[in-house]
């Protein structure tokens, strides 16, 4: 795998951003590409945003007036993607995540934001790659088992969080 370019712009200010969420989304990026065998350079951008945000962007681009955590939007189809001129990199999509949310889904779920936004992108940078799980079945139940290894990979298995506790 080579040069792997994840701008991340945060576009709200409702939520402040912990300084490890961008390292742990990069790590996450990385990840999914390595499991997926990803060959050459690529390029994703994510736009952390707030709940008012992502649904003016659902309404806009789905049709659908309501919030959600994450948006996915390749530009690649069937492996196919755009090459950025300006440093030869596959340009794989977009990720708008809402931190707002994100938050709200990590208290929902007991366990700690950066194991949600790790979640959030490696299950977008999976939608990027061509995954999907709308349909359900199969393709459902293999894009939830490589979401699982990434996962695992990056030190947040299921039921494990990110940050560190002390033992007592």
């Amino acid at each position: 795998m080579e040069k792997i370019r994840v701008l991340i712009e945060n576009k709200q200010k409702t939520i402040k951003v912990p300084t490890d969420i961008r390292l742990l989304m990069r790590r996450c990026c990385h990840a999914v590409l390595e499991l997926e065998g990803f060959e050459g350079s690529a390029q994703i951008d994510i736009s952390l945003v707030d709940n008012a945000q992502i649904r003016g962007i659902n309404r806009e681009h789905r049709k659908i007036d309501a919030i959600t955590d994450v948006l996915s939007f390749p530009l690649g189809e069937k492996g196919q993607y755009d090459v950025n001129p300006e440093n030869g990199a596959y340009m794989l999509g977009d990720i708008v995540l809402s931190i707002e949310r994100a938050q709200e889904q990590a208290e929902q779920f007991g366990h700690s934001l950066q194991r949600e936004v790790g979640y959030l992108t490696v299950h977008s940078m999976l939608h990027l790659l061509g995954y999907d799980h709308i349909e359900g079945g199969m393709p459902a139940v293999r894009m939830r088992e490589r979401e699982e290894a990434v996962m695992a990979s990056v030190g947040l298995p299921r039921g494990e969080s990110y940050v560190l506790t002390p033992r007592k």
